[in-house]
């Protein structure tokens, strides 16, 4: 009976192990959380076109505005409203009341926003274009001297396996 505890004792901790690293091994799902106006936040006198000029909006990153509260508001418009400041008939009004409102970008398409009370003609306006994101770069054959990079594929194939032979093992025995 103490054999058996101490065989389960290991078990657990073996499948855990052997989880954490398939998890390790899968591809890595990544999604930015844009702060608008970076540490400027979203205010007046931000030129946020030159803000968003050198970045790249993907499907699943997020808009995060900072802003005051008790004067100024997220609100998405069309295009038209967009360019002439109209903040009458938004598509939809972000603003929750706490200066902090994250907008997902869940579909691929242009987006605008302004803040309105008068503040999108000071330059409180965003308009961004959200894109699928790239497909990975393809592998490229790299000659190398040694054998380094067919020994790290092998390890990448070997060293899980070998966990999961042990935990399948370490079960097996649970059942003796």
């Amino acid at each position: 009976m103490e054999m058996r505890l101490t065989r389960r004792g290991i078990a657990l901790p073996a499948a855990m192990l052997t989880c954490a690293v398939l998890l390790v091994m899968l591809p890595e799902v990544t999604s930015t959380r844009f702060i608008v106006g970076s540490n400027m936040g979203w205010t007046s006198n931000v030129n946020y076109t030159v803000w968003a000029r050198d970045k790249h909006f993907y499907l699943g990153d997020w808009l995060f505005f900072v802003y005051d509260r008790n004067q100024m508001d997220v609100l998405e418009v069309n295009k038209t409203n967009y360019e002439t400041c109209n903040s009458d008939h938004p598509l939809h009004n972000w603003t929750t009341g706490a200066g902090r409102d994250v907008v997902p970008l869940n579909v691929t398409r242009h987006y605008y926003f302004i803040s309105g009370k008068g503040f999108c003609y000071g330059g409180m306006k965003l308009a961004v274009l959200v894109e699928d994101l790239p497909p990975p770069p393809s592998a490229s054959k790299i000659k190398e001297k040694s054998g380094s990079s067919r020994f790290t594929f092998r390890s990448q194939i070997i060293i899980p396996a070998l966990f999961v032979i042990a935990a399948v093992w370490d079960s097996f025995l649970l059942f003796l």
